[in-house]
């Protein structure tokens, strides 16, 4: 039963509890966006205010070459920085990255009963969990998306626990992803001055996981934001973005970190973004 948009309660079961998520909510042909989604000034991205990105991306082939000193330079500086940067060359095939889009948007435009079983507190595993928005239950202005968020523990663990329609093709891009972080982690760690085995350098690595993040059409989305501002949980995080773009990095002042520019990071085929939390190495 489709909820009242004049309430915002049933709204929010319709959207959080019930699973339809944010696709759902769009399926009923809203003309504007819910109050509940509506932002204020301050938390939204102002496109006019922002500046596009223009640093070349790194060529990750070129580590294997004369240039591999030079490469390593980008990328250490790179992170020590804005802490983001985009690769091309990174082994990670054109093809994948189709497959992963073709995969999600399956995924996402499947009836609620086949989404709603990976809900928080309803998945059988905790290693998948289908949601909205960031902690629904208590935030009082929610995100514009859905997501579907997949911890890897072993491949035989993947392939069972993980949706069908997402599975292989996720997994595939884990591995391959994997060996980029592996790779940045080295020369990072090798310019600490710092020498690890593999076994302390995969500890480090830690948890794996594979975020797929669906963000509907939206009537107002000049009101609303699909991830607020914030900061990855994880060390260093390979994003793959679809031709929709809309990602922004903070550049923060260095007298006010609640100050400073917004970069705009358009899509280009070919090129994935890498962003190093360096706040959170601990060697």
């Amino acid at each position: 039963m489709a909820p009242s948009l004049n309430s915002s309660k049933s709204l929010h079961d319709f959207v959080v509890r019930d699973g339809n998520g944010v696709k759902g909510l769009v399926d009923l042909g809203l003309s504007e966006v819910p109050e509940m989604y509506i932002q204020p000034p301050e938390e939204r991205i102002k496109k006019e205010e922002s500046k596009s990105w223009d640093v070349p991306p790194i060529d990750l082939s070129k580590l294997n070459g004369a240039e591999h000193e030079k490469v390593v330079d980008e990328i250490v500086r790179a992170a020590e920085t804005l802490g983001f940067f985009q690769v091309v060359n990174h082994g990670v095939p054109l093809e994948l990255w189709e497959s992963l889009k073709d995969a999600a948007n399956t995924f996402f435009s499947l009836p609620r009963e086949n989404k709603a079983v990976y809900l928080t507190g309803v998945s059988r595993s905790a290693k998948v969990k289908y949601g909205t928005s960031f902690t629904p239950h208590k935030e009082k202005i929610l995100e514009w998306r859905d997501y579907i968020s997949l911890t890897y523990s072993s491949d035989e663990d993947a392939l069972q626990c993980w949706p069908n329609q997402l599975k292989e093709v996720a997994l595939e891009y884990l591995k391959l992803s994997s060996k980029i972080v592996r790779d940045i982690m080295e020369i990072l760690i090798t310019k600490l001055g710092v020498e690890l085995d593999d076994s302390k350098i995969e500890g480090l690595i830690g948890i794996k996981k594979v975020n797929m993040v669906y963000y509907p059409p939206c009537p107002n989305p000049e009101l609303t934001v699909g991830i607020g501002r914030h900061s990855d949980i994880g060390i260093i995080t390979v994003l793959l973005q679809d031709d929709i773009g809309g990602l922004y990095v903070k550049v923060e002042s260095e007298n006010d970190a609640e100050k400073g520019e917004w970069l705009e990071i358009p899509p280009t085929p070919g090129v994935l973004v890498i962003n190093i939390d360096t706040k959170q190495w601990k060697v």
